[in-house]
């Protein structure tokens, strides 16, 4: 077994134009894990996974998958470490043409494999048993479905590539507490049964309760607390402290 982070973030730094969004991010995460980043909006949370995801290329700094330094690839050996990758979007990001099972079948049509339409059909509608949806939703157009149904094929879809690692944006915006209880389960079950290893951004702590093995906060770009999930709550910082409690009394200056 590899004694390498799966994840390894070193000093890294991204800026915008003036706005200096990461301000020196040191980040582990090692397999298996269930890592959460919190932090207010503006804080550099989606900048951070964008980078381990390769959409954003860091000023400065070194990323590691695997032990291999991620930031200066060639085209080839990136689409390689891509292969590792599942992402659950915020809004599901489904696409309005394709069929429920076409959208989560998606990489296995369109990839190297090239799986025939009957096959990857086949996978799609296991993954939809998966994540608790049957055999009839997968010929469904995602207008359809309701935005729990759309966050579950999203999960379908990100688990379909076998990858290693997922990462999950605000995975339970927009749904009633019932239904984010439903996702969030599904996200336990999906990850601890295939192994994953996830990263998550979230505001919503009872996500954070439920499926977090460990939890880091971001502020002003900077990681200024990392612990165990099951410490969030005497973390002995006050930041974490304000966030995690929703307080607008604090440390955290509220516009």
């Amino acid at each position: 077994m590899s004694t390498h982070p799966k994840i390894l973030m070193k000093d890294v730094h991204k800026s915008f134009g003036s706005k200096k969004v990461l301000q020196g991010i040191n980040l582990e995460v090692r397999q298996g894990e269930s890592l959460v980043i919190i932090g207010g909006s503006g804080t550099g949370k989606s900048v951070t996974i964008k980078s381990v995801l390769g959409l954003v290329k860091p000023d400065s700094g070194e990323i590691y998958v695997d032990g291999e330094d991620i930031t200066n690839l060639s085209a080839r050996a990136r689409e390689a470490q891509m292969e590792k990758f599942g992402m659950l979007f915020q809004g599901g990001a489904l696409f309005d043409s394709l069929t429920v099972w076409q959208n989560i079948a998606f990489t296995l049509i369109q990839g190297p494999q090239k799986f025939s339409p009957e096959d990857a059909k086949a996978v799609a509608v296991d993954k939809l048993k998966q994540v608790g949806l049957s055999a009839d939703v997968a010929d469904l157009m995602p207008s359809e479905l309701s935005g729990g149904m759309q966050k579950r094929v999203g999960l379908a879809r990100a688990i379909t590539g076998k990858p290693e690692i997922i990462f999950f944006d605000e995975p339970t915006t927009g749904l009633d507490p019932i239904m984010a209880d439903v996702i969030n389960d599904l996200i336990v079950k999906c990850t601890r049964e295939l192994g994953l290893t996830t990263m998550t951004i979230t505001h919503d702590m009872a996500s954070v309760r439920k499926i977090a093995t460990r939890v880091a906060m971001i502020h002003e770009g900077k990681i200024i607390w990392d612990g165990s999930a099951q410490f969030i709550d005497s973390s002995g910082n006050e930041y974490v402290d304000q966030f995690v409690h929703g307080r607008a009394d604090g440390p955290i200056q509220t516009v």
